[in-house]
């Protein structure tokens, strides 16, 4: 009995001993394979993202978003995509341009964890380009209620942890902006929007809209409470007591065509020929400031914000030109 007990002490010391170091080889020889939770595992995972998942096969762009850098992903289901599709006269994925489709993927990605907690209303970017220039898309989010996104796309599921960055869910593609995504998606430029709509001839709207000449643009905008001033300096109630040519004029006059001037390419001194025609100056001090023809300033208080066919930078006076 006491041999017996014996060979059986041995024969389990050995069996131990063996899968230690059958474990520790294979840990030294770096085969034990941990599991896998990138961005792309649970797109692939998920039947509600079976659209995406298409979307970034076709585009090439799994092998981005399966390596070890981080990145946020502002997600679209089926039904987002569906409702994208159809919008834009598309039979299906596969009608969309590649191109304009890695575009389109590349606009709901931003490089780094960005949880919902990090975001606050304001300007970030986005990692898709356009037309007027090599420089990254802007995208406007909105949190005061929730997180909303170009004024269109909503989050609504935040921060789901992958093992390279963060998923928020979102109701909607999140679509290429041109200059009007950002007049519209932003509040400080309500009065604005009203202004460029205020008569059914102004054509303001769908030129600003355009991706070919006289596009790209350069937008100088005026805040709400800038129209607020104007009100009160031309001693008139409300917008729509302005008359529409000087209206249409000055709305003009806050326009360059054919250049995306971003503020890297702003000299001091630099006279700028607007859309109305007319003139105005800018020198690069701090703040930057732009001279009108009837030597009102404005200050430039926000910059670059770029879109598809043109960027804006934010102004803090109305412009005039000189009128006859």
């Amino acid at each position: 009995m006491l041999f017996q007990s014996y060979l059986k002490r041995t024969a389990l010391i050995a069996f131990l001993s063996f899968g230690l170091f059958a474990c520790n080889s294979d840990d030294e020889a770096g085969d034990v394979v941990e599991p896998s939770n990138s961005i792309v595992d649970f797109v692939e995972s998920n039947p509600d993202y079976s659209s995406l998942n298409a979307a970034l096969e076709a585009a090439d762009l799994k092998s981005t978003l399966s390596g070890s850098t981080d990145y946020t992903v502002f997600a679209p289901n089926n039904a987002a995509f569906n409702a994208f599709l159809s919008a834009n006269g598309f039979s299906g994925l596969s009608a969309v341009p590649v191109d304009v489709l890695t575009q389109i993927l590349l606009n709901h990605v931003q490089q780094g964890s960005i949880y919902a907690a990090d975001l606050s209303t304001g300007y970030i970017m986005s990692m898709a380009t356009g037309e007027a220039s090599d420089e990254n898309l802007s995208m406007y989010v909105n949190t005061e209620d929730g997180v909303v996104i170009n004024g269109t796309s909503t989050v609504t599921t935040a921060d789901i942890e992958v093992d390279n960055g963060v998923i928020h869910a979102v109701n909607s593609v999140i679509g290429l902006p041109d200059i009007t995504t950002f007049a519209t998606a932003d509040p400080n430029f309500e009065i604005l929007v009203a202004a460029l709509t205020r008569e059914e001839s102004f054509d303001f709207v769908s030129t600003l809209q355009m991706q070919d000449a006289p596009a790209p643009f350069t937008v100088f905008a005026p805040t709400n409470e800038a129209f607020v001033d104007l009100l009160e300096e031309l001693e008139v109630g409300s917008l729509d007591d302005i008359p529409t040519n000087v209206l249409a004029s000055a709305l003009s006059y806050h326009v360059v065509t054919g250049a995306n001037v971003r503020s890297a390419n702003i000299m001091d001194g630099m006279e700028v020929t607007t859309f109305e025609s007319g003139m105005f100056t800018i020198n690069t001090g701090d703040p930057v400031t732009i001279t009108d023809e009837n030597d009102r300033m404005a200050n430039i208080v926000a910059v670059d914000v770029q879109a598809t066919n043109g960027v804006i930078h934010v102004i803090d006076t109305v412009l005039l030109p000189a009128m006859e």
